[in-house]
């Protein structure tokens, strides 16, 4: 069976962040100033997709609108990242922003979540 790409699956594009997120890291040049930038981008970007598959198993309303706020918070934080690396990196500037707009596109995506939580709770 073929599957069909679902450009909405927020779990798999979630997933598909992470992995060019972590092939990204491996091509930064390693020293006492990128390591723990890469180590810190890293984290904040695969907890997106972490987050998002426990809120789609979220026990209670309340747990899901947490779990999609912490969401909302690592999509911030890996932009944030994304924008020093960029900066201590010149020559992965383009790069950097091309990831930087995904995770501004989950950050969109995030904020409508909470937005229609907030009007709905």
């Amino acid at each position: 069976m073929i599957k069909k790409e679902n450009k909405y699956d927020l779990e798999e594009r979630t997933s598909k962040f992470s992995c060019e997120i972590i092939n990204f890291s491996r091509k930064i040049k390693k020293d006492i100033i990128n390591n723990p930038l890469i180590s810190q981008l890293i984290r904040s970007a695969t907890s997106i997709g972490a987050n998002y598959c426990e809120a789609n198993g979220a026990s209670s309303k309340k747990d899901f609108k947490n779990k999609i706020y912490i969401c909302k918070k690592e999509c911030r934080e890996t932009k944030y990242w994304l924008e020093i690396l960029a900066n201590a990196n010149p020559d992965l500037k383009e790069e950097c922003r091309s990831l930087w707009k995904e995770a501004q596109e989950f950050t969109l995506i995030f904020s409508k979540i909470t937005q229609t939580l907030e009007k709905k709770f």
